[in-house]
């Protein structure tokens, strides 16, 4: 063997592992694998030079401390540009208005040290909670790129390898008021690369259906996804949804549309919004990102009151309609949501709570947890040999269920554990490498 050969050799097995027992959700795994009690059997996962080797289910159910496993995670909406602004953007008002009147007024102090700093401690946040791809919406203000965008887009070059990093220019509704201006915005986004969507914010503040048109027209032109801020409110005379749909059948869009918030489905009559929702299902990939930590915290806000209406959109019925849906962080510690994290699963959990899903890590866990969900083609579900190896591990302990944001994490990545703070936590029992595969 040369010497050239024999390097690689050394590297596949050092790459080699083993997961004794690992307990999948369901939703990842073949159709005929094995149950009991109603749950699936664990399994035996083994991986070599950076791809999975081997599923076998086990015998027996999982035990006490078996972990649950899943494909790393996907961050389908956030905000890195206005992340961690918090303490210094004092509260104007309760609601999504106020919100944007404050972060406007801390755009003086987006300078390229201060966006990438805190950009990169989500992405940092991003990488140690597991995630493989993060979507972010970057303000175009002005509808034209801005040093914020610049900085995200340097940053998914540096990042490329770790986190897939994509950017939606989120552009007022205005701007795509003429054909000839929704044409160059979507030209600029066109220009940045690949990762890079096509956005706009449509509320009933801006309500403007030929600028709508226009925006659709533009990223059908230019063949761009499209990742809609849309409906993000309670007004039951909220068209933009039902515009956006009935527009993308008009012009028979093959891109990806995905529908972000969509609140005011909920605050529709039934029959009208499941019309809505039996249009969007024709689509050829549409998807919707419900956002509980932002939306229950801004709508319904009124002073001295409690708010009675949920901010969530429905996500049952997209979902029995086979629409993709996805549960995200949207904003973390600034105007628009002081408190909380970037980690999916702790969006995840407080929808499971606020949307009652049922059967959270068999049925419901792809909602974060599948890193081709953005993807224009996503990819089969199920997990086997040839799937990358690139899992988070959820430390289990008896008698506790998932999620536990308290369950220690390990996350492997191209078939190597990651270092993280939490490392130290786990049983190395639990996860053998090496020379137990080689």
């Amino acid at each position: 063997m040369t010497t050239a050969k024999a390097g690689t050799a050394a590297t596949d097995a050092a790459k080699a592992g083993l997961l004794p027992a690992a307990r999948l959700p369901a939703w990842c795994l073949p159709t005929d694998w094995p149950r009991a009690n109603g749950e699936p059997l664990p399994a035996r996962l083994t991986w070599r030079a950076g791809q999975i080797e081997s599923l076998t289910p086990l015998a027996t159910p999982a035990d006490a401390h078996c972990p649950w496993v899943m494909p790393t995670l996907v961050q389908a909406h956030a905000h890195l540009d206005k992340g961690y602004t918090a303490r210094r953007t004092p509260p104007r008002g309760p609601g999504l208005l106020a919100a944007i009147e404050a972060i406007v007024g801390d755009k003086q102090h987006w300078s390229e040290a201060d966006l990438r700093t805190r950009m990169v401690l989500g992405l940092q946040g991003a990488w140690e909670a597991g995630v493989s791809v993060l979507r972010t919406h970057i303000d175009w203000p002005e509808g034209k790129p801005t040093l914020a965008w610049q900085v995200a887009r340097t940053l998914a070059a540096e990042w490329r390898g770790r986190i897939r990093l994509e950017t939606v220019a989120l552009v007022p509704l205005r701007f795509f008021a003429e054909p000839a201006s929704a044409q160059a915005i979507a030209a600029a986004v066109a220009a940045s690369g690949a990762g890079a969507v096509q956005g706009g914010f449509i509320h009933t503040s801006n309500w403007n259906p030929q600028a709508l048109a226009c925006l659709m027209r533009a990223a059908q032109d230019l063949d761009l996804d499209l990742d809609l801020h849309i409906d993000e409110e309670l007004d039951p005379k909220a068209q933009g949804v039902a515009t956006a749909v009935r527009l993308a059948r008009e012009l028979g869009m093959e891109a990806a549309i995905t529908f972000s918030h969509a609140c005011a489905l909920a605050a529709q009559s039934e029959d009208e919004a499941l019309a809505t929702l039996d249009a969007m299902a024709r689509l050829p990939r549409p998807r919707m990102v419900t956002l509980p930590s932002t939306n229950l915290l801004l709508q319904d806000a009124r002073p001295g009151f409690t708010p009675v209406r949920r901010g969530l959109t429905r996500v049952h019925e997209a979902r029995t309609r086979g629409i993709t849906v996805l549960v995200a962080s949207d904003n973390v510690q600034d105007a628009f949501c002081r408190g909380g994290s970037i980690d999916p699963v702790e969006a995840f959990l407080l929808a499971v709570n606020a949307a009652q899903l049922d059967d959270p890590f068999d049925s419901w866990s792809d909602a974060i947890a599948r890193p081709d969900a953005l993807d224009r083609t996503p990819a089969p579900a199920t997990l086997g040999p040839g799937s990358p190896a690139d899992l988070v591990c959820f430390e289990a302990r008896p008698d506790l269920a998932w999620p536990d944001l308290s369950a220690r994490r390990r996350i492997l990545r191209g078939g190597d554990w990651l270092e993280t703070r939490q490392d130290t936590l786990w049983t190395p029992a639990k996860l053998t490498t090496s020379s137990e595969t080689s």
